[in-house]
């Protein structure tokens, strides 16, 4: 039998067991480690220097001081903190301890520390970064070394170290050589590691590493079509609504300014999908990225809904997904169209207002053409809450609202060439497709002052693009 002991000074317990570990180095064969101090504990003369923690990130020492006893090299039996019982137990000496307290908590390893398992797993080999290193020397800036490769989306990004990208793949528990899919235009593989490198760059935080995946997953779905988005005229770009518990874990905005600055997640989520399409796929502005104008909401279009009134269905639920589900939902959208309405205060009026500005989208004479994203903020949505109205009677409202006459449509009606088929002159028409308006709450209180996010014009194409879902496995 062997026994190995990992403690550090700086922790009010292992000072209290400085006898007990005397008596385990004159009658047992102990190794003692010490995290901060090799000259601690003096009982003993000292102990051998674990300040590089290699041996405590060896053991997966997470509380000190930690008792181990080895049989043949073989860890069998441990004991953490201080309790007499178990260390005379592990130890085989009945009487040690005897004049201590019966058990005590320990402390914090030094091996566990934030950041530091990352750390040590990149020191001692467990972890290895296999994406090709770019070396920067101390007279250049990281981050004007990236805008000059053209890995930037025109604003500066986190240089991704090895420790950087090594802290954000401890966000998941899927494996960084894992394969996610194939990156549009170019179609590389796309592993969970260029993934975590795009989050970095990004500006993550570790604990976005699987909403991140979710999104970049449900972005590579064939149904989705990344690549059509990315090499369309048009000003679309992704963007992600987020729903479910994760959302709240992790900060993200629902309420005032859901859809602009200031949100950490919010931001480096929407446009870790953003780098990743640039830097792993190859979409590049004026290149396969073909669009016209483009829309802001190309560096990063991503939030979340606000879920804060239960009696209201969340859209990943009203989309088919468990309640208490984290989701995401990525739709193919413009920039954002405000719609004030100030003066409306029933249900029929507000739902009037909307409609008059969803109308809009794509061309006001163009119907089933593209979708949208009607981003409902919280004092219309008081008018109808106030009223009883729930998901199903505001949708209900706007797609009667968005129904017209053809005759009013047709190319050339109005002296506007634009329009439908003259051959549904005598029809009513609807403004989209079934399932083609997303209603969302979000926003700050205030004024009636809600969102209409327009659509791609491909999707017109309802049965080859889809707006898509992901689950997040948390």
């Amino acid at each position: 039998m062997e026994l190995l002991v990992i403690l550090k000074r700086d922790c009010e317990t292992c000072r209290l067991i400085g006898p007990v570990l005397a008596s385990l180095k004159t009658e047992r064969s102990t190794a003692i480690y010490s995290q901060d101090d090799p000259s601690f504990p003096l009982e003993t003369g000292g102990a051998r220097d674990d300040r590089s923690l290699e041996e405590s990130w060896k053991r997966q020492i997470e509380i000190v001081p930690t008792l181990i006893r080895l049989e043949g090299g073989v860890e069998v039996e441990r004991s953490e903190s201080w309790n007499r019982a178990e260390w005379q137990q592990i130890s085989g000496l009945k009487n040690l301890g005897a004049e201590l307290p019966g058990s005590q908590p320990g402390c914090g390893s030094l091996s566990v520390e934030p950041g530091m398992p990352e750390r040590l797993a990149l020191r001692y080999n467990a972890a290895k970064v296999v994406s090709r290193a770019i070396e920067v020397d101390d007279d250049n800036d990281p981050m004007e070394v990236a805008y000059d490769r053209g890995w930037t989306d025109g604003l500066p990004i986190v240089p991704p170290t090895d420790l950087r990208i090594g802290r954000m793949l401890s966000g998941t528990n899927r494996k960084p050589e894992e394969i996610i899919g194939l990156v549009p235009p170019n179609l590389p593989e796309c592993t969970v590691e260029k993934v975590a490198i795009n989050a970095v760059m990004a500006g993550c935080r570790p604990e976005y590493m699987p909403i991140v995946l979710a999104v970049v997953e449900a972005a590579l779905k064939p149904e989705f079509s990344m690549h059509g988005l990315l090499a369309t005229l048009g000003f679309a770009g992704p963007v992600v609504i987020a729903n479910g518990p994760v959302t709240r874990r992790i900060g993200m905005n629902s309420k005032g300014n859901a859809l602009g600055q200031g949100n950490r997640a919010n931001a480096s989520i929407g446009r870790t999908l953003q780098l990743l399409i640039r830097n792993v796929g190859g979409g590049i502005p004026q290149e396969v990225d073909r669009s016209i104008l483009g829309n802001p909401g190309k560096y990063t279009f991503c939030f979340a809904e606000d879920e804060d009134d239960p009696n209201w269905t969340p859209l990943n639920v009203a989309r088919g997904a468990t309640p208490g589900t984290s989701t995401v939902t990525l739709f193919h959208g413009d920039g954002v169209q405000g719609c004030v309405a100030w003066h409306s205060r029933t249900p029929e009026q507000v739902t009037r207002s909307l409609a008059m500005g969803l109308l809009a989208v794509c061309h006001p004479k163009s119907c089933q053409w593209s979708h949208a994203i009607l981003v409902l903020c919280p004092d219309h949505y008081d008018i109808y809450q106030q009223h009883g109205w729930g998901r199903l009677e505001i949708e209900t409202a706007l797609w009667e609202a968005l129904k017209r006459p053809g005759n009013d449509l047709i190319r050339g009606a109005q002296g506007v060439l634009e329009g439908i088929d003259p051959a549904l002159a005598d029809e009513t028409v609807d403004k989209f497709n079934e399932g083609g308006l997303l209603v969302v709450r979000a926003g700050g209180k205030g004024a009636g002052q809600s969102a209409i996010i327009g659509g791609w014009p491909a999707q017109r194409n309802k049965d080859e693009i889809k707006i898509v879902s992901q689950e997040v496995n948390v």
